[in-house]
């Protein structure tokens, strides 16, 4: 008897080679089903978490980000068609500030709502696995920003992406293949700067990206209200969400996102379970306000971001701009040890220092600004190289840098066995992130997914093609794979 995996591999490497014939791509963007790292099943432990929510492992995803937290939420459709929440992963490192990316080099992580299709994942990357995220959109492009290889990626360093273990990221990857394999032609990224309830809206009023913010909660609350993925749309250099023709029209509106909106119009449901989600969270931002809840302090020079649960395993780490907000979805105590391996070179946000910290006026508390849309803090001086970068040094593995695949040690081991040196303040250069489609030749042999038990700092023998999940037969309908050829170069 064949074994179905064995089968799932041929039948996938045929669909992918009839592909690569037919559009011309590169072949070293080929190997979504052969490369072994990219094929790791997901755990057994989550496919059982997804029987006990009534989802099938093949259904379709949405992920959903939030700097502030430093949370990374997948969701997956259930067999009612209603999404649920998955399970939630710490982010080890994001980098820049809390806003949107504007131009290449400013080291933010985008904010907003992207497109994954099957061409975006990248099985070859230096960082282990990822997926880009479709950054710049149509409304990015619009408004003239820009930027490139913006990646949800592992080995938890950044200069612009979200950063997660190599364990976390072969799981997440592994969710988003399944749901290419059941049919899903693209998931939804959502990325966000906190979790947008009134305490953190009350909290940033004063913010200048806050018309933004306010744009993209719409998208926010139609999910929350909804469970169902948003239809997003660009028109007026804004987004538009869950439109539709009007009735009576003949076909659907055509949107472009430099150009004046179309006739459209927002199924009724929709629009009054987000008004009343909406007035409920104005009522309560205004009691916020009223009471004085203090506006968030300004952190001048810190670069991003880290969970909790991995500053907590690096001697001297700071969470930088992540803070757990009024109701966090993670909590240490869950944690016995980090899930994944902190590489040695991870060089985690500084602590601020006296000066640095400084809260807002305190006339910024009477009202919220109506600053003109998407403008973002001015760009800080030169960021000083944290310690970790001169031990790095000291021990032979590079300053602290993000390193890439061949330059990266063997076997990575984590920051707990390194002693922790005081804090140097010395100047640091900004650096270009390397190219996400490298091959990663000498790293280390590939890891199994991230289970739900803590993980060990070393990496777990390679799992076989042969313990891929039951059930996992690829589901190839017509034309599910064109969208992952059309994204080629």
């Amino acid at each position: 008897m064949i074994n179905r995996a064995f089968v799932r591999v041929l039948m996938t490497s045929a669909a992918l080679a009839a592909g690569a014939l037919l559009a011309g791509c590169n072949s070293d963007q080929m190997a979504l089903a052969t490369n072994a790292k990219a094929n790791q099943p997901v755990p057994p432990k989550l496919v059982a978490a997804m029987g006990e929510k009534d989802m099938d492992p093949q259904s379709p995803i949405l992920v959903r980000v939030f700097k502030q937290e430093a949370e990374l939420e997948v969701w997956k459709q259930d067999r009612s068609g209603r999404f649920g929440l998955l399970k939630t992963y710490p982010i080890c490192r994001w980098s820049g500030d809390l806003g949107p990316k504007v131009r290449e080099g400013d080291r933010q992580a985008p904010e907003g709502f992207y497109s994954i299709n099957p061409s975006q994942m990248n099985p070859q990357s230096a960082y282990y696995l990822s997926f880009n995220t479709g950054y710049p959109n149509a409304f990015d492009k619009a408004l003239g920003r820009t930027g490139s290889q913006l990646m949800v990626h592992g080995d938890c360093s950044s200069r612009g992406c979200f950063a997660m273990t190599d364990e976390q990221i072969a799981e997440i990857y592994a969710l988003g293949r399944e749901s290419f394999f059941g049919g899903q032609r693209a998931f939804q990224f959502q990325a966000f700067p906190f979790k947008m309830t009134p305490v953190n809206m009350a909290r940033h009023r004063n913010n200048p990206n806050m018309p933004f913010w306010r744009m993209i909660k719409e998208g926010y609350d139609a999910f929350e209200v909804t469970r169902q993925e948003p239809k997003v749309d660009f028109c007026e250099k804004k987004y538009v969400f869950n439109a539709q023709k009007p009735p009576g029209a003949t076909r659907d509106p055509v949107f472009d996102a430099a150009a004046k909106c179309p006739a459209y119009v927002v199924p009724d449901e929709i629009t009054a379970a987000v008004r009343e989600k909406q007035q409920a969270d104005e009522a309560e931002y205004a009691k916020l306000v009223a009471k004085g809840t203090p506006v968030a302090k300004l952190n001048t020079g810190i670069d991003g971001g880290m969970n909790p649960i991995f500053a907590s395993r690096v001697p001297g780490a700071s969470t930088g701009l992540s803070d757990s907000g009024e109701a966090p979805g993670l909590s240490l105590a869950n944690f016995q040890a980090a899930p994944g391996t902190i590489p040695g070179h991870v060089n985690p946000p500084r602590a601020p220092e006296g000066n640095e910290v400084a809260a807002m006026p305190a006339s910024a508390t009477e009202a919220p600004v109506t600053a003109p849309s998407t403008r973002v803090a001015a760009v800080s001086a030169p960021e000083k190289p944290s310690f970790m970068s001169s031990l790095a040094r000291k021990v032979g593995i590079g300053g602290g840098a993000e390193t890439t695949a061949a330059t990266k040690p063997a076997e990575s081991k984590t920051a707990e066995t390194k002693p922790a040196p005081k804090p140097v303040a010395v100047a640091k250069p900004v650096e270009t992130k390397p190219a996400e489609t490298r091959q990663a030749a000498a790293r280390p042999p590939y890891k199994p997914a991230a289970s739900d038990a803590p993980a060990t700092t070393a990496s777990a023998p390679a799992q076989t093609q042969a313990s891929l999940v039951s059930g996992a037969a690829p589901v190839l309908p017509s034309n599910s794979f064109d969208s992952r050829f059309a994204g080629f170069k």
